[in-house]
């Protein structure tokens, strides 16, 4: 049975990508085949790298599907609407997902910003993770201000019927201030969601070997992809 999980941010530059590439790396250590799915890249040339070139230059190669790709670093709808190009659609993601799915135990679904950043008018990670029966997982920054933005966002997924597996902070420094330990304790107290890991800081230059190696021991608690599986997408669903 293949496992989804849908990784949506509080906001941009909490950490996202890295925090997907931190769970691809722990579950390939623990034997999984995984894939990493981008519904839309945005601010970047047709030829450049975006986010899933980042994952794989530290993880290693994997199976990867982008389904849009837009050259402004908008949010994807405008993105998709100022350069006239098609908006994205639910089918064509969940496409994409399960072409994944049919080699791989579990795909990663990384969204793009914050959960109700728009990929179409009427499209956004709540209605993919709702359309795929996934769980989320919300990747936060440690720092002053994270406690409403985060509880916002536990607070959106769950009145969608999205359950929701863990929180990552995506950027945990080596000397965290008071606000930012009192932030770890307070988190999953205000919003009834674990701490599942901490990413250290700067773990996105890391050499591929040492993130490989790392990612692992940054999680604690059950592993995020034992949790119950969700529809077979590699039979009749596929």
């Amino acid at each position: 049975m293949t496992q989804i999980l849908v990784v949506t941010g509080t906001s941009t530059d909490v950490g996202k990508t890295i925090a997907v590439a931190a769970l691809a790396a722990a579950a390939r250590a623990d034997g999984l085949r995984v894939a990493v799915c981008k519904p839309a890249q945005t601010g970047v040339r047709p030829h450049e790298s975006g986010d899933l070139a980042v994952v794989t230059d530290l993880v290693g190669d994997l199976p990867t599907a982008e389904v849009a790709r837009y050259r402004q670093p908008l949010a994807p709808e405008t993105a998709a609407r100022r350069a006239g190009a098609p908006l994205l659609t639910l089918d064509a993601i969940c496409a994409a997902v399960r072409r994944l799915a049919v080699d791989s135990d579990l795909v990663l679904v990384e969204g793009a910003g914050g959960v109700l950043v728009r990929f179409a008018p009427d499209l956004t990670l709540l209605d993919i993770a709702v359309a795929l029966d996934a769980p989320a997982v919300v990747v936060t920054d440690p720092g002053l201000g994270t406690l409403n933005h985060t509880e916002l966002t536990v607070d959106a997924l769950r009145a969608a019927g999205v359950g929701v597996a863990g929180l990552i902070l995506g950027a945990w420094p080596e000397a965290p201030d008071l606000a930012m330990t009192c932030n770890r304790d307070d988190l999953p107290r205000l919003t009834g969601v674990p701490v599942v890991a901490a990413v250290p800081a700067g773990m996105g230059a890391a050499a591929p070997q040492h993130f490989q190696a790392a990612a692992p021991t940054w999680f604690t608690g059950p592993p995020l992809w034992a949790a119950p599986a969700r529809p077979d997408f590699t039979k009749e669903n596929a």
